[in-house]
């Protein structure tokens, strides 16, 4: 007798997962990581990005022959609506959002539409793209929203209907210290100066908070969660997160995960949109150990020419080395010049080495590392953490501002500067980490990462979190369409 397996038997046959990063350098970063842990898992995977970051991706690292070896993996890419000579920078970040959605709706309901083989059986957008979500439930096809910004920020976004029904957001009065004490969990610890939007004036026009509210509201339509952390690292926030979401998975580090379970663990695994300058690597190797502090604002932060120079007097005046990455675009509204770092650098070339970009994991690993002078972004939070490096946290967005509070406050691994620019603070600040709190902090700092790595081995919360992860993807089939949604 002839067998007709049902939509369900297919797909747990077949499941063919579409992920869909944010189209800048972290959250790429973190979702090829995943992407590469579900081929490593045995799954289809498609990974849909924009064709500028694709070239450049393909530009600056191996990406399309490590994926090579995974048979069922491929890249689909589509324009994100700029034109190629849009600088794509953080203050136009708004202007890149809303341009790739207008291209994205229309793609993925013909992709998830079309025929495809094997058809997609799960969607995993970053958790920015709510109207990923709609069209997967129009379509019927599940969601797993990816959020790659910290939880600690995630969970101050779902309190925000709250916030704003209370009348604490938008701020009023001046005095950016006052503590916000409506969010469950940071009663004591939130102040407004480590709110996302710190500078919020209204919630009904301002952008940012607008597609944070949208984020939120989607989370309860998606199948599931996926957050980079682990348990011992955001248990308490991960519990209230859950109240919102019970389907969430605590997968990270996911950097750590993916190295755990490659086979050749030798492998360079970078995801960089920037060229990486590995003579940044021959530089440390001469250096003792644990004496260099490591300066990143990370891929999108701009600094004024002021605020460069107070790092630098602040830097060299505390007698520490250090390797700072800085961007050929860190310069706000000024063309960045290599005569600008030449003069910087003049005379001090012994105790200061300065790149375009760094390759920052094994920057971070280098035993001559012995501290971080960070943005606070997710990724580079999480990757310090598993390197045991202290952080000095100067947080410009977003997520950033709370997660530099958590650091400081929280974990107790590093100290915030946030909305402090000035060389003498500075000095001491890196004097405090690199020298006087430099046991005491690491001590903090080793302890999660001993955890961190726990987490990702057989048996561990992010390990079992990833298993149960590919078990439901695997057990999802595709819905009934609605029939509203052909067009």
């Amino acid at each position: 007798m002839e067998h007709h397996n049902t939509v369900e038997e297919a797909a747990e046959m077949c499941p063919h997962v579409l992920l869909f990063p944010l189209p800048i350098q972290s959250p790429i970063n973190s979702m090829l990581q995943l992407a590469e842990l579900f081929c490593l898992a045995g799954l289809q995977v498609t990974f849909l990005n924009t064709n500028h970051n694709q070239q450049l991706l393909y530009r600056h690292t191996n990406v399309e022959s490590r994926f090579k070896q995974y048979p069922k993996f491929q890249f689909r890419t589509i324009s994100d609506g700029l034109p190629k000579d849009h600088p794509r920078s953080s203050l136009l970040f708004g202007e890149l959002i809303t341009s790739l959605q207008a291209v994205a709706e229309p793609f993925l309901r013909e992709i998830l539409l079309g025929v495809t083989e094997p058809a997609v059986t799960c969607v995993i957008p970053d958790g920015l793209f709510y109207y990923a979500v709609d069209i997967c439930n129009e379509v019927g096809v599940s969601a797993i929203s990816f959020d790659t910004i910290s939880p600690c920020c995630l969970w101050v976004y779902l309190c925000f209907p709250k916030l704003i029904q209370n009348g604490d957001i938008p701020f009023k009065g001046n005095d950016l210290d006052v503590l916000i004490e409506n969010v469950p969990g940071m009663e004591d610890l939130l102040r407004r100066r480590d709110f996302p939007f710190y500078r919020l004036t209204n919630c009904a026009t301002d952008l940012y908070c607008q597609l944070a509210l949208k984020e939120i509201q989607s989370i309860p339509r998606s199948h599931g969660l996926i957050l980079n952390t682990f348990e011992d690292l955001d248990g308490p926030l991960l519990s209230l997160i859950r109240s919102y979401c019970p389907q969430t998975y605590a997968v990270g580090p996911l950097h750590l995960q993916l190295k755990t379970r490659l086979a050749d663990k030798t492998m360079s695994s970078s995801n960089s949109l920037w060229e990486e300058d590995h003579s940044s690597i021959q530089w440390l190797d001469a250096q003792p150990t644990e004496s260099v502090i490591y300066v990143s604002f990370g891929s999108l932060a701009t600094l004024t020419k002021k605020e460069i120079l107070e790092f630098w007097h602040g830097l060299v005046n505390s007698g520490i080395r250090f390797l700072w990455v800085m961007r050929s675009d860190l310069l706000r509204e000024e063309e960045f010049s290599h005569q600008f770092v030449k003069e910087l650098t003049d005379g001090f070339e012994e105790r200061a080495y300065i790149v375009s970009w760094a390759p920052q994991e094994k920057v971070l690993s280098h035993p001559a590392i012995g501290g971080f002078l960070t943005h606070s972004g997710w990724n580079s939070t999480m990757e310090s953490i598993v390197e045991r490096t202290p952080m000095i946290c100067w947080a410009v967005y977003v997520d950033q501002r709370v997660t530099s509070r958590f650091v400081g406050e929280v974990w107790k691994i590093g100290l915030d500067m946030k909305d402090i620019c000035d060389r003498y603070i500075i000095e001491k600040a890196v004097k405090d980490l690199m020298v006087t709190n430099k046991d005491k902090l690491k001590k903090s700092v080793g302890k999660l990462s001993v955890l961190a790595k726990i987490s990702v081995g057989e048996g561990g919360s992010s390990y079992s979190a990833f298993e149960y992860l590919v078990d439901d993807i695997k057990k999802l089939g595709r819905k009934d369409i609605n029939p509203n949604c052909i067009r």
